[in-house]
């Protein structure tokens, strides 16, 4: 997969899943898809990313409380 290796990704612009997996397993980010659990099981559909965040609220089981986790964060849906 190295070959796909991407350091980055834009809002608006199309990767295959191929791509999007070369991205995840070597960057510390969160990707949300609406395909669920699907997303890098055909490697080479095309995902559009739709929106960035620089982080999100993630609910603790341990203590109830809620923490923000300063970790880059995608949204991507298939195209």
């Amino acid at each position: 997969m190295t070959e796909y290796r991407l350091s980055d990704v834009e809002v608006g612009k199309n990767y295959k899943a191929k791509e999007l997996d070369s991205f995840v397993s070597t960057t510390d980010v969160v990707v949300l898809s609406n395909n669920e659990s699907q997303l890098f099981t055909e490697p080479e559909r095309e995902y559009k990313v739709v929106d960035a965040f620089e982080g999100f609220f993630e609910h603790s089981s341990n203590d109830g409380e809620k923490y923000f986790r300063n970790k880059k964060t995608y949204i991507v849906e298939k195209v």
